[in-house]
């Protein structure tokens, strides 16, 4: 006996399609980075509250209203962050099914003018080099958040972790081994998928040698699980997970303890600090690429040529 074909529908699952439209967007929404997309709101509501002040139409809003805008915050906003509200309104725009398109002449054209005008050379973080961290080491004392911070500007130097990338770090990422450290580096600012990374960090014997500075802090702080580096407050006692902005702040108050100028310092400063004392060191680029693990090599090509920036010095020569 013959059976009838089973109907297609009768197979398919059936679905609420309210909630699956929901679903969609919190998997779009985690299409990008939880920093990111904060940043996006913030500027889709300021690009909102001016247009409503203005009387215009902000959904769609037109590439003439783009470059107004852009006039608007001319001196207001540097070229960067005017640059990512660009972005933040192309966003909003193709999540509400309208076309946006950057390249359009009321757009470009203004931004272009607006680089003209005040240059668009980003504000780099001084690099906290070797010998600058040599420096800011030789202030430290004996207590807890000594013993933190050396481990934290070491670690991050060594490894040349972004400020997120470390406060993110837990104990479990980092196996310290005979030979040194193996950082497992979850989720970072140019791996949005989470295909992680695995950094090494070896044993150096000396008196700044990252990995003994680690295993001394979590010693003193008694950690054996959870966050690697956390708060320490003034009477020594030991609190939560640091921020990202705690990072750049300790970098900062050490800097400034060390009789360095603070605000040149940034959490930025152990990433480029070991790009820069690598490029010195005669390291090629690849080698620094695997470590700091640069999207691009134009970028990374920044801090070698400030680390090689007089080794081709011919001031001497011509007789100076």
């Amino acid at each position: 006996m013959t059976s009838l074909p089973v109907p297609v529908e009768a197979i398919l699952p059936t679905h609420d399609l309210a909630a699956l439209a929901d679903h969609a967007a919190g998997l779009a929404e985690n299409a990008r980075a939880a920093n990111t997309r904060r940043a996006y709101k913030s500027d889709w509501r300021h690009f909102s509250a001016w247009a409503d002040a203005q009387g215009l139409s902000k959904l769609p809003a037109s590439p003439a209203m783009i470059g107004m805008y852009l006039a608007a915050h001319e001196v207001v906003l540097s070229v960067a962050t005017l640059n990512r509200r660009i972005s933040s309104i192309a966003v909003a725009h193709r999540m509400a099914g309208h076309p946006f398109d950057p390249r359009h002449p009321a757009i470009a054209d203004v931004m272009r003018g607006i680089r003209r005008a005040r240059g668009s050379a980003p504000k780099a973080a001084e690099a906290l080099t070797v010998a600058r961290l040599r420096q800011v080491l030789e202030e430290f004392g004996d207590r807890l958040a000594d013993h933190r911070d050396r481990a934290l500007l070491l670690l991050g130097t060594a490894a040349a972790l972004r400020r997120s990338e470390l406060v993110a770090l837990d104990v479990a990422d980092i196996a310290v081994t005979s030979e040194g450290l193996r950082i497992t580096i979850r989720r970072s600012k140019t791996d949005q998928d989470g295909e992680g990374a695995v950094l090494a960090v070896g044993r150096t014997r000396r008196a700044t040698c990252p990995a003994a500075a680690y295993e001394r802090w979590l010693v003193e702080a008694g950690i054996r699980e959870g966050a690697a580096f956390r708060a320490v407050d003034r009477h020594g006692r030991l609190g939560g997970r640091l921020s990202g902005n705690a990072i750049a702040l300790i970098v900062q108050r050490r800097a400034a303890a060390a009789g360095l100028d603070p605000g040149l310092y940034s959490g930025h400063s152990m990433r480029a600090g070991f790009a820069t004392s690598a490029a010195r060191a005669g390291i090629g680029e690849i080698a620094i690429a695997r470590q700091t693990r640069h999207a691009s090599l134009s970028v990374l090509r920044r801090y070698v040529r400030e680390g090689r920036l007089f080794e081709d010095d011919v001031t001497a020569t011509i007789g100076l």
